[in-house]
């Protein structure tokens, strides 16, 4: 065992991971946890600019180098998650590396900030491309290779903004929104196969902050994260279809609720406004978990509602 490998129970030896946006920020601190823990790591990362633009290879082989010296198994890529090609030749390269994949973090990221009467289409593009279609060309090279070993982690990146939104985020929060979405059909379809597929939701100070006022944010590294991200790619990971955040120290789960609603045979308009407050009442929250049938679920209750009246 070298220096750099960590002393742990959850270990991931004979796994291959790979980490888009492994070259920096969160995805760097991803990487080397997974690493230090036993995985091979495909270090992804195009090395662009906070914006998207450019490239720089340097990131993902610094990245991955780093590894190699301290005695784990890593190698860089810097295909870009934004086209189809990019994708495939990003799960292509562990492929032809290591044989397998077993592990998928998709955490690259981009930001272009603009108030949504100003947000140009172009922009809007770019962030999707980046988070939200990103995410799906990884996973569907990925995902095929992963149900026929009968073994698969995905962890996709969403955000506070998807849950919340933000100001001068439109194409951000619409795209770590979708993610969700994405998150919800792979583990519905990966739960017969063994994949499993959770929403990390991380807050951390990295370059993705520039421009924000952090000085009075407590302690919030990358450091931070990593756990939560590496318990969600183990094999031990009990869970499927979930969203965890992760900022600051605090380690939560969020989900979809819904009031229990109001029933009634017929609807005016102006019936809906005399039962607002009821229907909006959420001390009695329901949830229904997106594995094995949440969408069903939601079905049953609502076509039930009558009876229960």
């Amino acid at each position: 065992m070298s220096e750099f490998t960590e002393p742990s129970d959850l270990r991931f030896d004979g796994r291959v991971a790979v980490v888009t946006g492994g070259g920096r920020g969160l995805g760097r601190e991803y990487a080397l946890l997974l690493a230090s823990r036993g995985a091979r790591v495909v270090v992804n990362d195009v090395g662009g600019s906070l914006t998207g633009e450019g490239g720089d290879e340097g990131p993902a082989h610094q990245v991955a180098a780093e590894i190699r010296a301290a005695g784990g198994d890593a190698v860089a890529s810097t295909d870009s998650v934004a086209t189809a090609a990019g994708g495939e030749s990003i799960i292509a390269t562990a492929l032809d590396h290591y044989g397998r994949i077993d592990v998928l973090i998709h955490n690259a990221g981009n930001v272009r900030r603009a108030p949504l009467t100003q947000m140009s289409y172009k922009d809007f593009d770019a962030v999707l491309d980046v988070h939200l279609r990103g995410a799906f060309h990884v996973v569907r090279p990925a995902f095929p290779v992963m149900c026929a070993a009968g073994y698969g982690r995905i962890v996709l990146t969403s955000s506070i903004g998807g849950l919340y939104g933000n100001h001068g985020v439109a194409n951000y929060a619409a795209a770590k929104a979708g993610v969700l979405g994405l998150t919800n059909v792979v583990a519905l379809e990966g739960a017969a196969a063994g994949v499993r597929c959770n929403a990390i939701i991380p807050g951390a100070v990295t370059r993705m902050a520039e421009g924000l006022d952090t000085s009075a944010y407590p302690p919030m590294d990358p450091a931070l994260v990593a756990p939560t991200v590496g318990w969600l790619a183990h094999e031990d990971c009990t869970v499927t279809g979930e969203y965890f955040v992760a900022i600051a120290g605090r380690v939560a789960r969020a989900f979809i609720g819904e009031t229990p609603g109001v029933y009634r045979p017929s609807w005016s308009v102006e019936d809906v406004a005399e039962n607002i407050t009821a229907i909006r009442d959420d001390t009695s929250p329901l949830v229904f978990p997106v594995v094995p049938d949440g969408h069903a679920d939601h079905i049953r209750y609502s076509f039930g509602a009558g009876s229960r009246e």
